[in-house]
């Protein structure tokens, strides 16, 4: 007896769907074909274990797999459920005509319980598309899957929980969840805010800046100045995500495992990511790839914040590996058998000390900087001009003084910050209505030649500057659009000459040594 039951493969952050087709004859042997990874080849034994302890016996068939299209490599112990009850149907133990109407994703534990899988957000979507009327998943993953509209999804805790739901021997109701109720209940509250720094008026207002228009940032100052309390705190003025960006941010997590299994309230992601990765990480862990193709941190950031600390220690080549993704918000991953898109579309926030012992150009006698020339030129050497030029936002900061960290008086809030940032992002969305352009980083050289009109004045002070520091053509292109964004800030329909001068100053880093 032929028998096909339906699973999916994820690619990138998509899935594509799997045909099992379970072909028995009498003898005993088992074949198993269609580019299976080890995983998927050690689910007999998986399968044989949980049958036998819930009282079935694996039968006694010549039984040959196929898992079409068989061109795709097939990976993970996902493939656990659909192979069992494929095998089961073609012994005629499980007797149905619903197995074309449903996809069947899980791992099984020796028991036959079901065990969270990863990518079921993808997997559902793919389900939903291929015309599928449910979709079978482990009890975990089912509240993330049921994120999907029109698609029944049944969360189910064993193996044989399964096998009577699609034998008609049990009544089991699909899992339902009011996704927009969900997201819109979702309190903004943070435990960190603004309010709790002190000083730094021009590096807050440069942040303001770089959330209102979603531009990259880097500070540079000494160490215990509040540059990354500062980035942690960027998210909590940024705009919230939109339920489209969450459904696609969730996406990103749930293929690399970061949704996997949970239990507590809805696994959608409603809050804009905050990645910091450690400066040791690799190539591979930043942009993603590898031999099981994983979105990387940039991918994980989409929609959100990447923040790199101590910037300078990162690997040179991890650092300009960033460098095609910051401009096209996107990462093509190209292997020698399989090519994968990861979504990369994030806010660049780094930091640094401005040498190596972190004390260059401080007034301070109880540390003095202790670098030499050659030492500090070194050091900022490790940072390459043409990545400093895709950073729009450029800030010194200077240690706090005393009298600002003494005093009680809560700084500005988020709130308040977040109220004005809002303010501009709606005349940006205005601006850039059925572009698919969403805030004035992302505008092309043509819609800032349309959009950053400038006067003569404006035009005399940015071609004097140009000169002087020796701009390129990129670092043009993004002095405009910030200007654009304060000119947004500021409620002004034309950008004067002092956004301008305030978007000139926020690159302060274009001088002789910062570029190695």
């Amino acid at each position: 007896m032929l028998i096909k039951t339906y699973g999916a493969a994820p690619i990138g952050i998509d899935a594509v769907v799997v045909t099992i087709e379970v072909h028995a004859l009498p003898g005993y042997e088992f074949t198993l074909v269609g580019l299976p990874d080890n995983a998927v080849k050690e689910s007999r034994e998986r399968i044989v274990s949980a049958l036998a302890v819930n009282g079935y016996e694996f039968p006694k068939r010549t039984l040959t797999i196929n898992m079409a299209p068989a061109d795709i490599k097939k990976e993970g112990a996902a493939y656990d459920l659909p192979l069992a009850i494929g095998i089961m149907a073609a012994a005629e133990v499980v007797k149905t005509p619903l197995l074309d109407q449903y996809m069947l994703m899980g791992e099984l534990s020796l028991d036959g319980s079901l065990q969270p899988i990863r990518g079921v957000l993808p997997i559902a979507l793919a389900a939903r598309e291929a015309g599928f009327r449910g979709l079978i998943v482990p009890e975990a993953n089912a509240e993330e899957a049921a994120v999907v509209k029109g698609l029944d999804v049944y969360g189910m805790a064993t193996l044989p929980d399964v096998m009577h739901m699609l034998s008609g021997e049990g009544h089991y109701e699909p899992t339902r969840v009011d996704t927009e109720q969900y997201f819109q209940s979702e309190s903004i509250h943070s435990d960190i805010d603004f309010s709790d720094v002190r000083g730094q008026e021009n590096v807050r207002r440069a942040m303001e800046v770089a959330a209102a228009g979603g531009h990259n940032m880097l500070m540079v100052g000494p160490p215990g100045a509040g540059k990354s309390m500062m980035a942690k705190r960027l998210p909590t003025i940024l705009p919230p995500l939109s339920l489209e960006e969450a459904l696609e941010t969730t996406k990103i997590h749930s293929v690399a495992g970061l949704t996997k299994g949970k239990r507590n309230g809805l696994p959608l992601i409603v809050h804009r990511p905050f990645r910091s990765p450690h400066h040791t990480i690799t190539d591979v862990a930043l942009v993603g790839g590898g031999n099981n193709s994983a979105p990387g941190e940039i991918s994980l950031a989409h929609n959100g914040v990447l923040f790199l600390d101590e910037l300078p220690e990162y690997k040179r080549s991890a650092l300009e590996v960033m460098r095609q993704p910051l401009e096209d918000r996107h990462i093509t991953v190209a292997r020698a058998k399989q090519t994968v898109d990861y979504p990369a579309s994030f806010m660049l926030v780094a930091a640094m000390n401005p040498c190596p012992c972190g004390h260059y150009g401080e007034n301070n006698a109880a540390h003095p900087c202790t670098c030499t020339p050659a030492q500090v030129h070194r050091y900022l050497s490790r940072i390459s001009g043409p990545l400093l030029d895709r950073i729009d936002i450029q800030c010194e900061i200077a240690a706090v003084p005393y009298e600002k960290l003494k005093d009680m008086q809560p700084g500005e809030s988020s709130a308040t910050m977040r109220e004005r940032v809002l303010r501009a992002r709606q005349i940006q969305q205005e601006r850039f209505r059925g572009t698919g352009i969403h805030c004035n980083a992302q505008m092309t050289p043509k819609m800032v030649r349309e959009y950053c009109p400038i006067n003569a004045e404006g035009d005399r002070i940015l071609s004097y500057t140009m000169t002087k520091l020796g701009l390129s053509a990129r670092a043009y292109d993004r002095v405009l659009k910030v200007a654009r964004t304060i000119a947004d800030l500021n409620g002004e329909r034309d950008i004067q000459p002092m956004h301008l001068m305030e978007a000139l100053s926020y690159r302060s880093l274009d001088r002789e040594g910062w570029a190695g």
